[in-house]
């Protein structure tokens, strides 16, 4: 019997937390704070090993952290160990943080807000409060979640997005370091857009939508003379519509003269006073409010991973939320994948520790962080939904760590670059059978090296994964799958992408981008993805086999650069499509040789009738070339494409040129 003890928000510190409810006499019970539990625990190791698991099982409720949960080495588990003979000389003796049966606690970094007076605004009606530490500078915060649902605040335009009308100091000739990378606090917007009478200007937010990031910058000045906007940081990246010579897509956030609907909630930070204009039905006393505080939620931070880990701790059917996070003036447009927001689960030096059925929902920034050299971490079957910006950042020296059977949704909603899963330097992972849908950029993201330099990303595994709803045309060059760098033992195969949508180009299904090499891609279905469902910008050695591309928007296979090595080799997949090209070489140019690309035996079909073409040519034409022996064109037979079904008939020539049928039922996440 493993060694217990409660924490429920009506329990008492003072109490043995040994009980799950309140004994008769009201003398003892449970613990109140999860500090508290974790100090039992602590004593119960006596200052060595644990001789029985421990469970602490928390009741229902909110817990409102006053800090961050902070675990050391001091709170781990004790490892299972093995004698010389292999026989197990110790069993393991993990400590188990879990829900009690039935229950759903959810750990806050929030506050929750009460104390509100009634008061009208323009002839809205509204409530207000002030919070001193918001108006001593001390607390800022940018969301608000009103009973479990996020609420926004006053943004325009109220529909789709404005645009720059002029940049200021742009540069669209030189290297792409002194052009791209060449940003500027201001530009010129457009009568109308901006009002320079507005009150609290320097209140207001704006974002800015360029390429594969968004810029976050508060308005520093509007000048009614000259339209100016002059922000309060650099761009870091040029205001652009991605590589055009026109302005980006931008909005504004915290417009107190656009406060003008219910639900809404305006932030006044000079005064400290926050706004909510209630729904129909809400109460001040029936109605939870909760404004975010903390950063983290939880940290996990060994000293060595070797010789001082955190390790066997585990948490189940929690609920982790309400955290906040917002760039400085320095990190402006937070890199690819928005990798520079951090996690609201920090974990370094950290190893055989899992999240199994937890929540993560309603947070400010990353989900889960991985950082640090950590180990054998599993995240399983846990649900990840309304992020500020991804679900599971795996970083650099992470190893053999997995995420499988959980699903992703609704990311971005701050900081739109952020990723379902990122996996960066970290060998030997496993992203199986999960679910990610309704991000604005890419789906899973595996390597973080540019070119053929080593990259430390070796035998990855990116399996039976459901993905869809990609981009929402938001930004551009985005893959439901991406990856960068060398990753010999990489394989991407079982998935299910469609639906992939971008705002100015690069929309694909399965994308490999700047160096990628060595990796199998075989038996996935893309479809529906606005450019092509197969895109590699350059790269060396990928097998793209048995792989069903159909529907792709401008093309069906892209590639960015011709290079004199081999690229890739396409054989046995099915191309179907009815608009748009076959093939696409991308920005870089360059034609399908067999001297850097092989194609064999695929089946391709054009359900509009149009005769193929092949870079220019006949299919017979270019396999008098050498391309493409053994492929046909001809109709597969898809049983109701349109729709999503891709099964074929037993007689379809698809089999004739060596192409396997493969079950996708079992994609996305499993029953228990």
């Amino acid at each position: 019997m493993a060694l217990e003890f409660f924490v429920a928000p009506t329990g008492n510190d003072a109490w043995s937390g040994m009980l799950p409810d309140v004994n008769a006499a009201g003398t003892d019970g449970p613990f109140r704070t999860l500090p508290r539990a974790q100090q039992a625990v602590r004593e119960a190791k006596h200052g060595g090993k644990l001789a029985e698991a421990a469970r602490v099982v928390l009741r229902d409720g909110n817990y409102f952290l006053d800090a961050p949960l902070f675990f050391t080495p001091e709170d781990s588990g004790t490892p299972e160990e093995t004698g010389p003979g292999g026989e197990i000389a110790t069993p393991a003796c993990p400590v188990h943080y879990t829900a009690f049966p039935g229950e759903r606690p959810i750990i806050s970094g929030g506050r929750q807000i009460t104390g509100w007076h009634a008061e009208t605004l323009r002839g809205l009606p509204v409530w207000a409060v002030t919070l001193p530490e918001v108006a001593a500078g001390e607390w800022a915060f940018h969301q608000l979640f009103v009973n479990g649902e996020r609420r926004w605040r006053p943004r325009l335009p109220k529909e789709g997005l404005f645009t720059i009308a002029e940049l200021i100091d742009a540069r669209f000739e030189g290297s792409y370091r002194d052009t791209i990378m060449h940003g500027a606090d201001r530009f010129h917007y457009a009568e109308g857009d901006l009002d320079p009478t507005w009150s609290h200007v320097q209140d207001i937010e704006i974002t800015v939508l360029t390429l594969w990031v968004s810029l976050h910058a508060q308005v520093k000045s509007l000048d009614p003379a000259t339209r100016v906007c002059v922000l309060d940081r650099n761009s870091q990246r040029r205001m652009a519509d991605d590589n055009k010579p026109q302005g980006a897509r931008y909005f504004v956030d915290n417009v107190f003269e656009a406060f003008a609907t219910p639900g809404q909630w305006y932030l006044d930070r000079t005064a400290g006073t926050l706004y909510y204009a209630p729904l129909p039905g809400e109460t001040m006393d029936g109605t939870e409010v909760i404004a975010p505080y903390h950063t983290e939620l939880l940290s996990l931070a060994g000293d060595d991973l070797e010789t001082a880990p955190v390790q066997c701790l585990q948490f189940s059917d929690l609920t982790f939320a309400h955290n906040e996070w917002w760039p400085t003036v320095e990190q402006a447009d937070l890199r690819q994948s928005a990798t520079l927001v951090p996690g609201a689960v920090m974990l370094s030096a950290t190893r055989e520790c899992s999240f199994t059925h937890c929540a993560f929902t309603h947070l400010g920034s990353y989900a889960v962080e991985l950082t640090e050299a950590c180990r054998d971490i599993e995240v399983h079957g846990c649900d990840f939904h309304d992020l500020g910006a991804g679900g599971v950042k795996i970083w650099h020296g992470c190893h053999r760590n997995t995420v499988a059977d959980c699903e992703f949704s609704q990311g971005g909603q701050l900081f739109h670059a952020g990723v379902g899963i990122i996996v960066g330097k970290a060998s030997g992972n496993i992203l199986i059978h999960n679910h990610i849908h309704h991000f604005y950029y890419t789906g899973i993201s595996v390597g973080w090296v540019w070119g053929y330099k080593e990259s430390g990303g070796y035998g990855n595994i990116i399996e039976y994964n459901h993905i869809h709803d990609i981009g929402q045309g938001w930004l551009s060059d985005m893959g439901g799958i991406y990856t960068l760098g060398v990753s010999p033992g990489t394989r991407i195969r079982y998935n299910c992408i469609h639906d992939v949508c971008k705002h100015g180009y690069g929309g694909w299904g399965i994308y490999l981008d700047e160096g990628s090499g060595d990796i199998l891609v075989e038996n996935n279905l893309c479809y529906r993805t606005q450019t092509a469902g197969f895109h590699q910008h350059y790269g060396r050695n990928n097998i793209i086999r048995n792989n069903i591309f159909a529907l792709g928007g401008e093309d069906q296979i892209a590639r960015g650069r011709t290079e004199s090595h081999r690229s890739f080799t396409i054989k046995h997949n099915i191309i179907y499509f009815r608009e748009g090209e076959l093939f696409s070489t991308g920005y870089a140019g360059g034609g399908w040789t067999p001297e850097n690309a092989l194609f064999a035996q695929n089946l391709y079909w054009d359900a509009a009738g149009r005769a193929l073409s092949f870079s220019g040519e006949t299919l017979a034409a270019w396999q008098a070339r050498g391309e493409d022996l053994g492929s046909v064109q001809a109709d597969p037979g898809f049983r109701d494409p349109e729709h999503g079904d891709f099964r074929l008939p037993e007689d379809s020539p698809a089999f004739d040129v060596g192409f396997k049928a493969f079950d996708l039922s079992a994609v996305g996440p499993r029953g228990e």
